[in-house]
């Protein structure tokens, strides 16, 4: 773990952390990081639709998980 000195905009400190209901600003980043490692996985993810062909039953496949 490293220590840096950032300057934020306190108004949107304050507006993540009301909508986060996250305390503390450092909670307010480490969530902000992750939510863009999320979002860069999900877009890589997204990029594979149409490229990867499934046989199989889906409906069958739920229930088996009990989702259905």
């Amino acid at each position: 773990m490293t220590r840096t000195n950032v300057v934020l905009d306190d108004n949107l400190v304050v507006q993540c952390q009301k909508e986060t209901g996250i305390r503390t600003r450092r909670g307010v980043i480490d969530y902000a990081l992750q939510e863009l490692l999320r979002h860069a996985c999900q877009k890589k993810v997204l990029e594979l639709k149409g490229r990867i062909s499934w046989q199989g039953n889906l409906s069958a496949w739920r229930r088996g998980r009990g989702m259905a």
